[in-house]
């Protein structure tokens, strides 16, 4: 499978980059898919929730009333949780929600989603991707360039670029990663997937382990 290459500012080089069709073209997996995306937000959550159970309330523990005569229920506790003011039951305790995978299954989930994006003509190879400075300005032109500017865009690069990192973050519809970072869930996330020349070999060897 052949893609054009295309220049930062949207011309095309008249080259063409060839892709794996192990990575780019195989039969997508949805189960492995949804297995990967829900690990990933599922290590995303803090878990730090956490709420007073009766025997953690600051409260006197002497009885309320007396236990017969009063024509209520009997209450042994102002910590209880049927008053204002108790212990909540059976409430949130810190926790992981991280959960394993295997790394077989997690190539595959990223094949998938990669092969979804080159079904769907989400995929774009640029020759590289460079700025003199940090300027949000120079980023915005580059994307208009490529007809991208209303689309939500990941970049994947084939290494730390500090200028183009730091041009894209004030832009909410848009990530810069580098090859290192592919997720399942940023590829689905991402209407269009920009990957750089360089990342493509890096790409593959990565995900035909």
């Amino acid at each position: 499978m052949e893609l054009a290459v295309f220049k930062q500012n949207g011309e095309d080089t008249g080259r063409k980059v060839t892709l794996s069709d192990d990575i780019f073209g195989i039969e997508p997996n949805d189960h492995a898919i949804y297995l990967d995306v829900k690990q990933y937000l599922a290590a995303q959550r803090q878990g730090t929730h956490k709420s007073k159970e009766r025997n953690e309330i600051a409260g006197s523990t002497k009885k309320i009333k007396k236990q017969k005569g009063t024509g209520g229920a009997r209450a042994g506790s102002i910590k209880a949780p049927n008053f204002r003011g108790g212990g909540r039951v059976f409430g949130p305790r810190p926790r992981d929600y991280s959960f394993k995978l295997n790394k077989k299954l997690k190539r595959l989930a990223r094949r998938s989603a990669l092969s979804y994006k080159v079904k769907e003509n989400s995929l774009l190879v640029l020759e590289s991707v460079s700025f003199d400075a940090p300027k949000t300005k120079s980023y915005i032109s580059m994307l208009q360039g490529l007809s991208l500017a209303d689309k939500k865009t990941l970049f994947v690069l084939p290494e730390n670029n500090k200028n183009v990192y730091l041009s894209s973050r004030n832009l909410p519809k848009t990530k810069v990663i580098t090859v290192d970072s592919v997720n399942t869930y940023d590829l689905l996330n991402a209407d269009s997937l920009v990957l750089c020349e360089g990342s493509v070999n890096k790409l593959e060897t990565l995900l035909s382990l």
